[in-house]
């Protein structure tokens, strides 16, 4: 069968990371968040730091003025010698040509980095947001020790609120905008393993079977 390629975007705390680590374990397919960046430093050349601190600058600052867009996917790379080869859209143009590369040639789950976007119109991609309360996603955050410090409330707002900064300023969207998605899922009612079966059964009745498993076709 082709490749069937399933991103996850998701509110901190939601579970759409864990989600997708147990879509992959199930699934036996690929698996990839934070290696992207990785993989996008040694196809380019530019070191893995420069990409970790065009996401933290991009934490920092204010992106929007109005409705200006920033630094909108073109999906054209700057190569070397160019003053803009180190700029932060071209960095995020790396990162979205290894995301390109993956879907063509396997089945995998990617975590993030607007995969959505950046595969908008394949017939292979299955787009999915995990969102959840804020309230679930506090008490998540607190019980699995993702941030050690007095207000976690804030820090998964903050968390959101670059997430969503950093969706707009590469993709000129919304990041919760149901449209932009496939499937939008509440982790709080179905619970991560309900949240995983569903996506598969989503994949089941659009494709008739799942990656990397023998399913049977449906009818």
């Amino acid at each position: 069968m082709e490749n069937i390629v399933i991103t996850i975007a998701r509110h901190f705390g939601s579970g759409g990371k864990t989600v997708g680590k147990m879509l992959s374990e199930d699934l036996g397919i690929g698996y990839y968040e934070h290696e992207i960046i990785k993989m996008a430093s040694e196809e380019s050349g530019i070191a893995e730091e420069l990409f970790n601190q065009a996401d933290e600058k991009l934490k920092r600052t204010p992106l929007f003025f109005g409705k200006q867009k920033k630094g909108e996917y073109q999906g054209k790379l700057i190569r070397p010698g160019s003053d803009e080869f180190v700029s932060d859209h071209n960095l995020f143009n790396y990162q979205a040509k290894i995301i390109r590369e993956l879907a063509d040639h396997e089945s995998c789950v990617i975590i993030g980095r607007a995969a959505d976007y950046v595969l908008k119109g394949r017939k292979n991609v299955v787009s999915v947001f995990v969102h959840a309360s804020h309230e679930y996603c506090v008490q998540q955050a607190i019980e699995r020790r993702a941030y050690i410090g007095k207000d976690v409330e804030k820090f998964v707002e903050r968390t959101d609120k670059y997430r969503s900064d950093f969706y707009r300023y590469y993709t000129g969207q919304i990041w919760t905008d149901a449209r932009n998605y496939d499937l939008c899922l509440n982790s709080e009612r179905l619970g991560f393993e309900g949240t995983m079966r569903a996506i598969e059964e989503y994949i089941k009745v659009r494709f008739g079977e799942l990656p990397g498993k023998k399913s049977a076709p449906v009818f």
